[in-house]
């Protein structure tokens, strides 16, 4: 028999026994569903916490000079979180010495931050991330301004009052208005707003533009930056190569400035958008190797379901063999019909679990903040492992019905 002439005899089956078919698929559909839906919500997971998560909070080519990290995988014990804050701040000179010596070409940006409210006309907007840095901050983030300017250097020398705000802190003190030019409290001082930043969004639901920054000079950073002291100093650079360079140039820097010996570890810490990513690189590579034994167990079940199926098939069908056996029918014409019927069955299921594996994960995008991209090799996974039960739940079944003695076929009822 043809295989397509097979392939189309399973279909007829498959609409004609429309319950049976659904049972004998549905071990199938369910494990092909949970690889395409899982492998989707990582793979925009990954595409999100790199383009997205580490970018926007560490930046592109940027590393940060820290006392400790900022973020932390697996478990710190108390020992270290101790040592960590034993270690000595991050200081303005800091930011100088390196400023002065770096040879490899790059931006430079203090920083240090806390939460302060903002006030105008007995409006206020509260846990607001105010953020005291240089001119050359909005650079190394990238962050457009919608409205206004960004403050100057010499605003930054001068210490002036002034100040950008994000998207969602113009709305909440200013609905309807243009905020430049107006003055916000910040600490009992007015500030002049100056600008306001491009809006960003939001990130895993938090949004992105509860933010106002002023240059580390100005007064209130008595709040956030004391006694001349900085969360980190942030290093952009040109490209990969160059950020390697002066990671390195700034390491042998602060060791010397800290008059570290060879033997002794460091008293700061390199923060790159790697080593941010790292816990979530060592979570999806633990999923990823967990996935094939959570959808093995749905295709076997998927598997053993089909061969059920396609045994009480052959019993079924007896007559039917032994006329085609009598008909001239080879033993191997059988075992392929029984086979492609098989496999058919089980791909018809993979494809229905690809569509709603598809379908899941486009579901947790829309519903959550959780994005979703769908990986083709994935889809090619998906119908590779249903031809594959197919055929191994089918080979039995296959045997038992070519092995039937054409006259033992023909006188069952």
């Amino acid at each position: 028999m043809p295989i397509w002439e097979a392939v189309t005899m399973a279909l007829r089956t498959i609409r004609a026994q429309k319950l049976k078919s659904f049972f004998s698929l549905i071990g199938v559909l369910i494990g092909v569903m949970f690889l395409i839906a899982v492998v989707s919500i990582v793979q925009g997971m990954n595409v999100y916490m790199e383009d997205q998560f580490a970018n926007r909070l560490i930046g592109l080519n940027v590393f940060q000079v820290r006392q400790r990290p900022n973020f932390t995988t697996g478990n710190v014990t108390r020992e270290t979180w101790l040592s960590w804050r034993r270690r000595p701040r991050i200081t303005y000179a800091d930011a100088d010495y390196i400023k002065a010596r770096l040879k490899t070409p790059a931006t430079i940006a203090m920083y240090c931050a806390d939460r302060m409210a903002l006030t105008y006309n007995g409006k206020t907007a509260k846990d607001i991330d105010l953020v005291g840095t240089e001119e050359t901050y909005f650079q190394i983030k990238n962050l457009e301004i919608a409205n206004g300017r960004a403050f100057s250097a010499q605003e930054v020398r001068a210490a002036q009052t002034v100040v950008v705000i994000g998207d969602l802190v113009a709305e909440k003190l200013f609905p309807g208005q243009d905020p430049v030019g107006k003055e916000v409290t910040i600490a009992g001082l007015p500030y002049r707003i100056v600008g306001v930043a491009a809006k960003q969004g939001t990130m895993f639901g938090l949004s992105m533009d509860k933010f106002a920054i002023m240059p580390y000079t100005a007064p209130a950073r008595r709040y956030i930056c004391p006694i001349n002291i900085l969360d980190d100093i942030q290093i952009q650079t040109a490209g990969p190569g160059d950020m390697v360079a002066a990671m390195a140039e700034v390491e042998a820097m602060m060791r010397i400035r800290r008059q570290l010996k060879p033997a002794q570890e460091n008293n700061f810490y390199l923060q790159t958008a790697e080593g941010a990513l790292e816990g979530w690189k060592r979570f999806s590579k633990i999923l990823f190797m967990a996935l094939p034994g959570l959808v093995a167990i749905s295709l076997v079940v998927g598997g053993i379901v089909i061969m059920n199926i396609m045994l009480m098939a052959v019993s079924e069908r007896t007559r039917e063999i032994g006329i085609r056996k009598a008909l001239g029918a080879k033993r191997r014409d059988i075992l392929a019909q029984f086979v492609v019927e098989s496999a058919t069955l089980s791909v018809v299921g993979a494809i229905f679990g690809i569509g709603a594996g598809i379908g899941l994960a486009f579901a947790v995008r829309a519903l959550s903040p959780l994005p979703a991209a769908v990986a083709p090799w994935s889809i090619l996974v998906g119908v590779t492992l249903g031809i594959i039960v197919g055929v191994v739940a089918g080979v039995y079944p296959a045997t038992r019905a070519s092995r039937l003695d054409p006259i033992v076929a023909l006188r069952a009822e």
